[in-house]
């Protein structure tokens, strides 16, 4: 559905976005992240076609953003950060004024505005001037001002921020709902939101792809060795001395207990090597009781923070580039 090729952006000797190249396919909801002036905004005002590239292809449904603007408009529903609302209008004669800019011919308008207005679920608010309208419905209004025309491609910027956990609850349930029948960029900085509606996940750095992969496989391009956490009960020396004889284990490092007359471990072994069942035995033959054992992963935050503080791109790693 979207096609983007090394695309790049300069201003003046600033590079916003560096020869960056994505795919996201229909129906897929992706996860757009990075950190501030990676880049985000710049790209997907170029996917837009809000704003020109200096090099590279975007293209919509195999139409080029750059050669026929217009049209790849026509395809793009966008909800920036703060949405292009007007305050003195109500929620209805706003979203038949969005329909009259989209050119929605005259006769499908009424009934598109109704049934937007029951999907985004503000029909209750549509006599209602938006200035008097909470955060959450004002964010729903701009949802509704994206899909107006039912676009193939929806870009959502920061949908939920400044709105309370249930809001951002229903909008999360939203998203999913126009994943449907839309294709959906969304950039966050809740790596929680992401996680929670995302199907692919691409983190960004000084205009450059980091990582791109399904949120539950991001944690694979790190985790080259498995790790457990481990909590017995029992005697430290023996313990120690059982694990530290355990060949699959690389390292052992001692964690605070949580629980007095208790012991804990972060235990590292590599990816192959599953020490779980040696750990199980060891335990049973020095006679101390197993209380917690599971591994870990890292999180969606984690996995953020280690590629946009290292500054490395693992797509070009992974390449051998």
């Amino acid at each position: 559905m979207i096609e983007v090729k090394n695309l790049v952006k300069r201003y003046g000797n600033h590079i916003a976005v560096d020869q960056l190249s994505f795919t996201v396919d229909k129906g897929q909801i992706l996860g757009f992240l990075g950190p501030n002036g990676a880049g985000k905004s710049t790209t997907m005002n170029i996917i837009t076609g809000y704003i020109s590239a200096t090099e590279g292809t975007v293209k919509v449904n195999g139409i080029d953003v750059f050669e026929e603007p217009e049209e790849v408009k026509k395809m793009i529903g966008y909800l920036p950060e703060f949405p292009p609302l007007y305050p003195e209008l109500t929620v209805l004669e706003y979203l038949n004024f969005v329909a009259e800019l989209k050119k929605v011919k005259q006769s499908e308008r009424k009934k598109m505005v109704k049934d937007i207005m029951e999907i985004t679920k503000i029909t209750d608010m549509k006599e209602r001037l938006i200035k008097h309208l909470s955060k959450g419905y004002k964010q729903r209004v701009g949802l509704a001002q994206a899909i107006m025309g039912y676009p193939d491609v929806i870009i959502l910027d920061e949908p939920t921020v400044g709105l309370d956990p249930k809001q951002i609850t229903q909008i999360r349930d939203l998203i999913r709902e126009l994943s449907k029948n839309h294709t959906v960029i969304l950039s966050s900085h809740i790596m929680q939101e992401v996680s929670a509606v995302c199907d692919s996940v691409m983190i960004i750095n000084k205009g450059k792809l980091i990582l791109q992969d399904k949120p539950e496989n991001l944690s694979s391009h790190f985790n080259k060795s498995g790790s457990l956490k481990l909590v017995v009960r029992g005697d430290r020396k023996a313990v120690l001395k059982a694990l530290n004889d355990i060949e699959k284990i690389k390292k052992l490092e001692e964690t605070e207990s949580l629980e007095q007359g208790t012991i804990s471990f972060t235990i590292y072994s590599n990816e192959s090597d599953d020490a779980r069942e040696d750990i199980f035995y060891a335990m049973s033959r020095i006679n101390t009781p197993i209380l917690e054992m599971q591994s870990i992963r890292m999180s969606l935050e984690d996995i953020f923070l280690k590629v946009t503080q290292d500054g490395t791109s693992l797509m070009d790693e992974e390449e051998g580039i």
